[in-house]
């Protein structure tokens, strides 16, 4: 059996998602992918069918009724992951900003145990984004500064989304507490994993800006991730985390 899987959410993403899995399907590490599809209008479901035709075994899709949001369909793929036994358990984007060739670089620092959770930085030795206006540059950087000095959180790129957990990490996260969406989604999964005592590393990535599609990008989770982390710092103060 295949021991490690990327689980990729999806909303709107059918000229995106043919080449995503096309290139993690070429990569030299085999890696299987969980499709969690938030019932797409412009039919990537049916696109990732497609694709499971030439590779039944490795691509897997759970198809969902609605908009249900980036943090459920992660938890939705986590216990998927575990479920199935998996060891490795990744997080990436549909839209190419995250580079599949990456993939097998984060994966093997948890197989030669240089951490528990891999982080795909941006902001690590340097800042590797392209094609990102200097607001949004700013916004994400300044969110990781604030994130820092509120949770003591010791990661550059806190909301990056490019991931890979050992699956004990899974396993010892109470997955059933986590309640957040989006970007807070992604700073909760790396507070809870260090405040677990599992051990976190970035690894440095340029990130590219998707060239199809649209942004997931919304107000609410700018101001959601905002309140979030001083949540994760109050009940992890007052022992309730």
């Amino acid at each position: 059996m295949n021991h490690t899987l990327a689980i990729i959410p999806t909303y709107n993403e059918a000229d995106n998602i043919a080449v995503a899995l096309e290139r993690v399907m070429r990569l030299p590490l085999e890696v299987n992918v969980l499709v969690v599809d938030d019932g797409s209008p412009d039919g990537t479901a049916d696109i990732v069918r497609q694709a499971q035709a030439d590779f039944p075994d490795r691509i897997e899709l759970i198809e969902r009724t609605g908009k249900l949001g980036l943090g459920t369909a992660y938890l939705l793929g986590f216990a998927h992951a575990l479920k199935h036994g998996y060891q490795v358990i990744c997080n990436m984007d549909a839209d190419l900003s995250h580079n599949p060739d990456d993939l097998p670089t984060l994966v093997n620092a948890i197989h030669t145990d240089q951490c528990d959770l891999a982080i795909g930085s941006r902001y690590i030795g340097g800042v590797r984004v392209v094609d990102w206006p200097l607001s949004r540059l700013l916004l994400s950087y300044c969110a990781g500064f604030y994130t820092r000095v509120i949770t003591r959180l010791p990661v550059r790129d806190v909301t990056a989304g490019f991931l890979a957990y050992h699956r004990q990490v899974l396993e010892s996260v109470d997955l059933d507490a986590v309640r957040s969406n989006g970007y807070s989604f992604l700073i909760e999964m790396k507070y809870r994993s260090w405040k677990k005592g599992f051990r976190l590393f970035e690894i440095p990535i340029t990130f590219t800006e998707r060239t199809e599609g649209q942004s997931k990008m919304s107000r609410a989770i700018i101001r959601e991730a905002a309140f979030k982390v001083w949540e994760l710092r109050l009940r992890s103060l007052f022992g309730t985390l």
